[in-house]
């Protein structure tokens, strides 16, 4: 039955456990990632607190959110997002050394991950480095990225979803000279969109159900909200813009596309630009992926609109896990509005998109450490188990195979273990894999299944460009590479529909 996200002792005791082990080891109010010689460029304060925010007019909705104080380093690395329960948006640039304090104001234990970012163990935001009430754990790291779009979010044992659902959520801009140099659109013409998904009660507070039905599928709510906020519209001039977009839904798979079939131009992903643009009718975009588009608007005349719609598909959610979305027009066909768009100033002249964007090299796969044994992934669901070969989180050590040596180049190999699902099969769903630390390459996809259903989804997979997610349909099987290089220490691999890996669809590689 669906209840107010009043939480209750029995939801957490696991994220409490976890702290709880922890106590002999952190002793003091401050746990430490450092690193030897350590002088930052950019400093900032970080608060997980409690908050009430107006999403609904004349209503405040409790809260959990982040909230930032830059203390060193240039105006722009931290900027709050307005009219939202967001945290502030963090802007690097490649190259910085950046040191954040993270102070616990939360009645339960958390971490944060800065999901995307390479950096070392102590600095990635692991479950067992949760902190408690009052206490503040201190990462210091060097941004190694290139140029791309992350985000930050909880990463506590049995307690992300509940976390990232009441607003613990924001976003993580990484800058370099190669992106500098295209003169992308920036300023008011970089328009930054973290997509979710809720469910209100009639006094407009968050509702979260708690029930095996929702652990096995995943939370999906019945209200879109784009950085916080309900119906979310913007206003446009008649030129080109850079959207980029973040699918921070719990679980929701978004197929994207523009209502009057204006093709959606895509100039990057996860892990940064592509080499160059690539044109698709739609996008598929699960939780925890990302997509940079360019938007021109310089054909449409002051008045005209347009909307992003989320379209119907088929094969990646059961039927019975399905919610249907509230839309303001009506949802059609299971498809609904995401956000809409007017134009309401002409301009001048409008920039065009660069024919080249970057010079990505394909990993070499001659040079992998395992040409003829690829690591497996198999995702399984069997027996209300939800697994990683065979296996939940922290279960007995770590497999042969998950140990890896440093400064090497993998193959991995990424599919459905149907085994002991029996009349499992209905619930065969996909899966978002999302592994931390370096990104990786996609080589290849194959399927077997239901050719009508994957037909209306394969063609919004973008597998070029480097990811550190990606998206594996039932009967799918996914072949990607990826380096392990600079640090040791061990790396989480887990399902980003975080009732998934809160269940225990989540794994470690120990880099040795």
């Amino acid at each position: 039955m669906a209840k107010l996200i009043q939480f209750k002792r029995r939801e957490i005791l696991g994220a409490a456990s976890v702290f709880l082990g922890l106590q002999p080891l952190l002793g003091a109010k401050q746990t430490r990632a450092e690193l030897p010689n350590f002088s930052p460029d950019v400093e900032i304060e970080l608060y997980a607190r409690r908050d009430r925010v107006s999403i609904f007019p004349d209503t405040q909705t409790p809260v959990w959110r982040y909230v930032g104080h830059l203390l060193k380093g240039p105006a722009n690395s931290l900027s709050n997002v307005n009219d939202s329960y967001l945290g502030p948006t963090l802007r690097f640039v490649s190259g910085q050394k950046i040191r954040v304090h993270l102070h616990n104001e939360l009645p339960e234990p958390t971490i944060t991950h800065w999901h995307g970012l390479h950096v070392p163990m102590a600095a990635d935001g692991r479950p067992s480095q949760a902190i408690g009430n009052g206490q503040t754990y201190v990462y210091d790291f060097e941004v190694r990225n290139r140029a791309s779009m992350n985000f930050y979010h909880p990463h506590t044992h049995e307690a992300t979803a509940t976390q990232l659902y009441r607003g613990l959520a924001g976003l993580i801009i990484v800058e370099d000279e190669e992106e500098r140099a295209l003169e992308l659109p920036s300023g008011p013409y970089e328009i930054l969109l973290a997509l979710q998904d809720r469910v209100f009660n009639k006094d407009n507070q968050f509702v979260y159900r708690s029930d095996m039905h929702q652990s096995m599928f995943g939370f999906y709510g019945d209200q879109i909200l784009v950085n916080g906020q309900r119906q979310y519209h913007l206003n446009v001039d008649s030129r080109a813009y850079r959207f980029r977009i973040v699918n921070a839904s719990n679980a929701r798979i978004y197929k994207l596309a523009w209502n009057d079939g204006t093709p959606l131009t895509v100039i990057g992903v996860d892990g940064g630009l592509l080499n160059q643009p690539e044109n698709r009718a739609y996008i598929m975009l699960a939780p925890s992926e990302r997509v940079d588009l360019w938007v021109d608007f310089s054909g449409r005349s002051i008045g005209s609109k347009l909307s992003m719609q989320s379209l119907s598909f088929a094969g990646l959610v059961p039927e019975m896990a399905q919610t249907r979305v509230q839309d303001n027009e009506g949802e059609k066909n299971g498809s609904f509005t995401v956000f809409s768009v007017s134009v309401t100033r002409q301009v001048g002249e409008s920039p065009k998109v660069p024919e080249r964007l970057s010079k990505i090299k394909p990993l070499d796969t001659s040079k992998a450490a395992n040409p003829n044994q690829p690591i497996p992934i198999a995702i399984g669901m069997g027996h209300m188990r939800l697994t990683l070969n065979g296996r939940v989180y922290a279960q007995e050590g770590f497999l042969p195979y998950e140990h890896i040596r440093l400064n090497s180049l993998q193959l991995i190999d990424i599919f459905h273990d149907h085994s002991g699902m029996g009349m499992m099969s209905m619930m065969a769903m996909g899966h978002p894999i999302h592994l931390h630390g370096q990104p990786f390459q996609i080589l290849k996809r194959t399927f077997s299944g239901d050719d009508t259903a994957y037909a209306t989804i394969k063609d919004g997979f973008i597998d070029s460009g480097y990811k550190d997610t990606v998206l594996v349909a039932p009967g799918e099987r996914v072949e990607i590479i990826k380096p392990f290089d600079d640090f040791v220490g061990e790396f989480m691999y887990h399902c980003h529909n975080v009732e998934h890996e809160d269940m225990g669809m989540m794994r470690e590689f120990n880099v040795e």
